[in-house]
């Protein structure tokens, strides 16, 4: 059972819901930035989550508590680009611990990691929606309940395929 994503919708078996993605749609990636959703085939490498505010995650996928200092590096000068960091930190970051809560679940993709490319794009995640499912800077985003249910029935072996194709 994989998760596919498409321009509005996440699929996972029968299940499926609408979905955001970056702001310039699904499509090769070319730089940081760029606010275009990476097509391609992914794994979840582990998940992230605020505990104050999703009080039991059911999951069989590697998951850690977000911290008040945690961040995401996007900055292609720092060694840590496209990593977790601990704040304080230099270089330029995404602060994973927030007061909206479009971080309280983050499912990480192993986007440009293995190995990374500086300037290619980082923090690929699939998170919590915006209201009205606002266009993100490159992630997919959906609404916590249906986030939630996903986590349920994934399997550590579960892919994730986002085409801009039907």
């Amino acid at each position: 059972m994989h998760i596919k994503i498409t321009k509005n919708y996440l699929s996972f078996d029968d299940y499926k819901v609408k979905c955001a993605v970056g702001k310039r749609g699904i499509g090769s990636k070319k730089r940081e930035g760029d606010l275009i959703t990476p097509k391609g085939r992914y794994i979840i490498n582990y998940i992230l989550y605020r505990k104050d505010r999703v009080k039991k995650i059911q999951t069989r996928i590697k998951k850690f508590e977000i911290k008040k200092n945690m961040g995401w590096c996007d900055d292609p000068r720092s060694k840590k680009y496209n990593k977790l960091i601990r704040l304080p930190f230099f270089y330029k970051y995404e602060k994973l611990y927030r007061k909206e809560n479009i971080y309280d679940i983050i499912l990480v993709l192993n986007y440009n990691m293995n190995p990374i490319i500086k300037n290619k794009g980082s923090a690929i995640f699939i998170h919590v929606a915006k209201k009205n499912y606002k266009s993100t800077e490159g992630c997919i985003a959906l609404k916590k309940i249906h986030l939630l249910k996903i986590l349920k029935i994934l399997k550590k072996s579960s892919k994730v395929k986002i085409s801009n194709q039907k």
